[in-house]
């Protein structure tokens, strides 16, 4: 759903258009990234229509293999173990949240506390499918798979006039 909303101020009109995030959003800025220096997205959230179908349930994010991998956003350590040979954490957060990494060596036990930002883990090579080694983060609400992208806090919003100012109103 979107709506155009014309805003009358003291120098040019400003028009700004805002957009219904779909049901299955991820709330907006609860996380920063997992890797630091940002990094490059090489595979994208792709939810499959049905829970069964195939799909991509997470995004995987190029990293270094050691590199550490760090909570995105304060919570508790819920899972620091093996699953099908992969070493994963994933952290329970307070808003009813869950992110996953993987393949990540843990370095937190299960149910310790973590604070945004604290490192959780060491990033292992093989992740299936990746150019070299990356990351998988993945993130849920109860059974209900959400792209991590959508979660994470972004910079200020700077708004731009349509029309530009009135050479008295640069001074």
């Amino acid at each position: 759903m979107r709506w155009t909303k014309l805003l009358p101020l003291t120098g040019p009109l400003l028009a700004i258009t805002l957009v219904a995030p779909p049901a299955d959003a991820a709330p907006a800025g609860r996380f920063d990234w997992p890797l630091h220096p940002r990094p490059p997205v090489l595979r994208r959230f792709d939810k499959p229509p049905r829970d069964w179908l195939p799909g991509h349930r997470g995004v995987d994010l190029g990293g270094a293999a050691g590199q550490s991998v760090l909570a995105a956003g304060d919570g508790v350590t819920i899972f620091a173990d093996e699953v099908g040979g992969k070493p994963v954490v994933s952290i329970d957060h307070p808003s009813g949240l869950r992110t996953t990494y993987e393949p990540v060596r843990a370095a937190v036990p299960e149910g310790r506390r973590v604070r945004r930002g604290e490192v959780v883990g060491s990033l292992e090579p093989g992740h299936p499918g990746c150019p070299g080694v990356c990351l998988h983060w993945g993130l849920r609400r109860g059974h209900d798979y959400l792209d991590p992208l959508g979660a994470l806090r972004t910079a200020p919003l700077r708004l731009k006039p349509l029309t530009p100012a009135p050479p008295e109103a640069k001074q």
